[in-house]
C-alpha cells in the first residue's frame, strides 16, 4: 500500500480547476433570439448559481462562510462565496483519480481559495447562432481537491462544448523539509469523468506534466437538431433549411473546440 506524505505544518499547494461551459443554439427570429436569453437568463441566475455553488462546496468538503451574488442587466450573473476548509476525518486528502458525484457568476473562497462562476449569454442577428458560456473557477488550498465537482458541474448545465483546466502550483514541505510540487498521481482530466461523460463527448488531452498542467477539451459527439432549434419543432422545417442550420451549428461548436474559425 502507498505511503502517506508526512507534511511539515500545512499543505502549501494550490490546485485550480478552471474550465468554460458552452451551450449553443439556433434562434432564428429576433423574438427568438430575445426568448432563448430571456430563458438562459432565469434558468442560471443568480439564485440557481448559487444553488450550485452550494453543492459544489458541499462536494469538496468545505464551509460556506459568506455569499454574494448579484444579476446584470441585462444579461448575465455572478456569485462570490468565503468558504473555509472542513477538516477531513483522519486528515486524508480525496485526491483519488477517479470521478467524484452527479448531480440529481459565483466565487467562493477556502482560507486562500476560491470558487466563480461568470455567464455570459450572446447571439448573432445573421447566422441565428446563439451561444450561452458559464465560466467557473474552483481553487483550493490544502487536503481539498476541486476535481471532484467536474460531474456535477458539467450534469448542471446543458454542456455541449467543455475545456478544462487544471493546475497544481506552488509547493508544500514534508517532515524532512524535502519540496513537492504536487501531492497526487494524475495523467489525465479524463479519469475524474465517468464512463457515460467519457462516451458522450469527443475529447482531446493537452497535457504538460513537467508544470503540472492538464488541459482536456470536450465537444458532445450525438447531434439531435431538436435540442438546438428554439422555438421551432426540427421536423416542421424544410429538409434544406434544416441541413443548412445544423451545418452552422456544427461549424460553431468545432470552432470553440478547436478555439479557431472554420472556412
Amino acid at each position: 500500500m502507498e505511503s502517506k506524505l508526512q507534511l511539515h505544518g500545512f499543505n502549501n499547494l494550490t490546485k485550480s480547476l478552471s474550465f468554460n461551459i458552452y451551450d449553443i443554439c439556433y434562434a432564428q427570429t429576433e423574438e427568438q433570439r430575445e426568448a432563448y436569453i430571456d430563458y438562459i437568463d432565469e434558468m442560471y441566475n443568480a439564485e440557481r448559481l448559487t444553488q450550485i455553488l452550494t453543492d459544489v462546496v458541499k462536494i469538496i468538503g468545505a464551509n460556506i462562510l459568506n455569499i454574494a451574488r448579484q444579476d446584470y442587466e441585462p444579461h448575465g450573473a455572478s456569485v462570490t462565496m468565503l468558504i473555509a476548509e472542513h477538516e477531513l476525518t483522519g486528515g486524508e486528502p480525496d485526491n483519488e483519480e477517479s470521478p467524484g458525484p452527479l448531480p440529481d457568476t459565483i466565487v467562493a473562497h477556502l482560507d486562500k481559495s476560491h470558487v466563480t462562476v461568470h455567464t455570459y449569454p450572446e447571439s448573432h442577428p445573421h447566422e441565428g447562432i446563439s451561444t450561452f458560456r458559464a465560466d467557473i473557477d474552483v481553487s483550493t488550498c490544502g487536503l481539498i481537491s476541486p476535481l471532484k465537482v467536474l460531474n456535477y458541474l458539467i450534469h448542471s448545465f446543458d454542456s455541449d462544448v467543455v475545456t478544462v483546466d487544471y493546475r497544481v502550483r506552488g509547493f508544500t514541505r514534508d517532515v524532512d523539509g524535502t519540496k513537492h510540487y504536487i501531492d497526487h498521481d494524475i495523467n489525465s482530466i479524463q479519469n475524474y469523468l465517468t464512463e457515460d461523460t467519457q462516451n458522450a463527448y469527443q475529447m482531446i488531452d493537452v497535457n504538460v506534466y513537467q508544470e503540472n498542467l492538464f488541459h482536456t477539451k470536450m465537444m458532445l459527439k450525438n447531434f439531435d437538431l431538436d435540442n438546438y432549434v428554439f422555438g421551432v419543432n426540427a421536423r416542421d422545417l424544410g429538409a434544406e433549411e434544416a441541413a443548412s442550420i445544423e451545418e452552422r451549428l456544427k461549424r460553431e461548436m468545432l470552432e470553440i473546440f478547436y478555439s479557431r474559425n472554420v472556412q
